[in-house]
């Protein structure tokens, strides 16, 4: 579960609140789990806070969180997650070419597809540094290159277009459109909402990303 609130004083009326509804209901928070996060405005931090509690024990104010799988940052950068993504990938490529050295190629190949493509919460990716981005570009070629025991210069997108496998920037491509139609198709109001927000940094990236043309975006 997670509360979000403008203000200092908000977030202690919403914990309030929880701890009411679980006094009444017979659980308690496990303090332990629970845990802080303060996002900045901009390049500006709030370093000294008051406290916020529950169960009269202090909850602890945290730099990193993740949530769903998703790493999450008081400045609400991706780089985190996105280092996350990279580390988890070379795992799964290096556990692939250990335990399948003796497979055809077109069964690499397929494995390729099936543990290597989907990059969880990337189409959430919209605040990062050239770096982060790059390096995952690149773990992601590596990966492929380890598999089909590939030279290690040899043209990624050669490489890919070869196999008839998506480069890094299509699958990036075609998990941005995903999100796209699945906000736009969903049912809920809230993302029906966020839908039709094209200054939504989420969506003005995710349709820049699948080749969509929006016309009269704010810079």
């Amino acid at each position: 579960m997670v509360l979000l609130s403008a203000s200092i004083c908000g977030l202690r009326r919403l914990v309030s609140i929880c701890e009411e509804y679980a006094t009444s209901h017979g659980f308690v928070y496990n303090v332990d789990k629970s845990q802080v996060m303060v996002f900045g405005a901009g390049s500006k931090r709030y370093e000294n806070i008051p406290p916020i509690k529950i169960n009269n024990n202090t909850l602890q104010r945290v730099l990193k969180f993740k949530y769903l799988g998703h790493m999450l940052t008081p400045d609400l950068k991706d780089d985190e997650d996105i280092e996350r993504e990279r580390r988890a990938l070379s795992v799964r490529a290096n556990m692939l070419a250990r335990r399948f050295a003796r497979c055809t190629r077109d069964v690499k190949i397929t494995l390729f597809r099936a543990y290597c493509t989907s990059f969880y919460t990337c189409s959430l990716w919209a605040r990062y540094t050239q770096k982060a981005y790059s390096a995952f570009r690149i773990q992601y070629n590596n990966a492929f290159r380890v598999l089909l025991r590939l030279p290690r210069f040899c043209s990624a997108s050669g490489m890919f277009a070869e196999a008839g496998v998506d480069c890094f920037y299509a699958s990036m491509r075609k998990r941005c459109a995903s999100l796209v139609r699945g906000v736009r198709e969903s049912g809920n109001s809230i993302l029906n909402m966020i839908a039709g927000r094209l200054d939504c940094i989420y969506v003005r990236r995710s349709c820049a990303m699948s080749g969509e043309v929006v016309q009269n975006w704010p810079l």
